[in-house]
């Protein structure tokens, strides 16, 4: 079976594009992650590294739902934006 797999991904959603015996099939998994704010100044340090933790279980969370929906393709084709927004 040939089973190939394109994603385009950023912060916000994912656009899965999976071929398969012929048939194309899409879906758009959407991320609930919020922007990362930038910091400026002296921090006190704690309300940061508490916000910058949760911002990573929240991608981590996301990534993980956007792998679960990739199977086990021949081929993996993974496109997103140069430089993620917001950073």
């Amino acid at each position: 079976m040939n089973h190939n797999v394109g994603i385009w991904i950023d912060h916000k959603r994912a656009v899965i594009v999976t071929v398969s015996e012929g048939r194309v099939t899409s879906e758009t998994v959407e991320s609930d992650v919020d922007a990362h704010p930038r910091y400026s100044g002296q921090q006190d340090g704690g309300g940061e590294k508490k916000y910058e933790e949760r911002h990573g279980q929240h991608l981590d969370r996301y990534y993980d739902e956007v792998i679960s929906r990739l199977g086990q393709p021949d081929g993996l084709l993974i496109l997103g934006p140069v430089r993620p927004k917001g950073n």
